[in-house]
């Protein structure tokens, strides 16, 4: 078995929360992990990868609130010490990202430049 590390992102307890839901779905695979990455694209450039895939041999395993989460090492630049929130009121419902790395974000929130 490999070593875990402490992720170097913070996942605040109302996403983990959520998170933990969409993985006690039925059709959930318990063989994938939460991925978090980004990738070019979005209105500011590049936007966020999140979601459940098998692990890649690239990948760094980490742990947060007991889900296992995967990052590709190249996407750390990126992503180190960024938080993640979920919001489920009325107005505004879904994941939400505050990234010290990010120069500039569009207004959606889900992309940005760096």
């Amino acid at each position: 078995m490999e070593a875990i590390a402490q992720s170097p992102i913070n996942i605040s307890p109302s996403a983990i929360k959520e998170l933990k839901r969409l993985m006690g779905e039925e059709n959930f695979d318990e063989n994938n992990y939460l991925r978090i990455g980004v990738k070019n694209g979005g209105c500011s450039g590049m936007s966020y990868i999140l979601g459940f895939e098998p692990k890649e041999e690239k990948d760094t395993v980490y742990e947060t609130g007991g889900i296992l989460i995967i990052i590709n090492p190249a996407h750390l630049i990126y992503l180190a010490n960024m938080a993640i929130d979920w919001e489920g009121g009325l107005s505004a419902r879904g994941f939400t990202f505050s990234n010290p790395n990010a120069s500039t974000s569009c207004g959606c929130g889900s992309s940005f430049a760096v």
